[in-house]
């Protein structure tokens, strides 16, 4: 039998799902039943509004110096990675949501179409603590991508739409659904280091571990 050596793999690296068993399977259809639908009414992406989460940033005239109205990006952990990101089908609903602890990312639509993202204020625990202990009334968890968290409750999620030419930068550990649209499918230009969603990539499943969806209003 062939020998296969996994140790180069990285310790966050996300694997193709398994087939479910029939016992499996009942059960994630009692999870879709039962889960409970939760309308949220989008808000306008603003510089003031997306300030807990990160920032909006809009076009400025050349020849301005670099300051605070420019994104502030954390680059630092690895090969920036720039790139033009194909979506389709990524309708107003959402039941997770995914955080990036060692990077700030960039988001923007190309063309100035409206899109929408559900965020919650990051929630990353510097201290290292063993993970499912109460901390000042938190849950702790810890990543496969080995950082501890506090994970988002249903009732800190919100929805930006982000109209015209601008685009986002969302803070290390934010957490954030989408970008999700009406259209059948649109092009983002997207900032982030070249292994993000390898090793970087932490979810929250809000209907398996709350019994909620999201539903965006317009």
């Amino acid at each position: 039998m062939l020998a296969l050596n996994l140790s180069y793999l990285p310790t966050c690296i996300r694997f193709p799902s398994r087939r479910l068993s029939p016992f499996a399977s009942s059960r994630a259809q009692m999870e879709v039943a039962s889960a409970r639908e939760v309308k949220l009414k989008a808000i306008e992406a603003t510089p003031e509004s997306f300030a807990p989460f990160g920032q909006v940033i809009s076009s400025s005239p050349d020849g301005d110096e670099f300051g605070p109205h420019d994104a502030q990006l954390d680059l630092s952990r690895g090969i920036p990675r720039f790139y033009i990101m194909r979506l389709e089908d990524r309708k107003l609903k959402f039941s997770t949501i995914t955080h990036h602890a060692s990077v700030t990312q960039c988001l923007g639509s190309i063309g100035g179409g409206d899109w929408y993202l559900g965020v919650s204020k990051g929630s990353i625990l510097e201290d290292e603590t063993e993970s499912g202990t109460p901390q000042g009334g938190k849950t702790v968890k810890k990543s496969a991508c080995g950082h501890y968290y506090s994970p988002p409750k249903p009732d800190d999620v919100c929805v930006f739409r982000i109209s015209g030419p601008k685009f986002l930068k969302l803070n290390k550990g934010t957490w954030h659904a989408g970008p999700l649209f009406q259209t059948k499918g649109m092009d983002f230009y997207n900032l982030e280091l070249s292994n993000t969603n390898v090793v970087d990539h932490t979810t929250h499943n809000f209907r398996k571990d709350d019994g909620v969806v999201f539903i965006i209003e317009d």
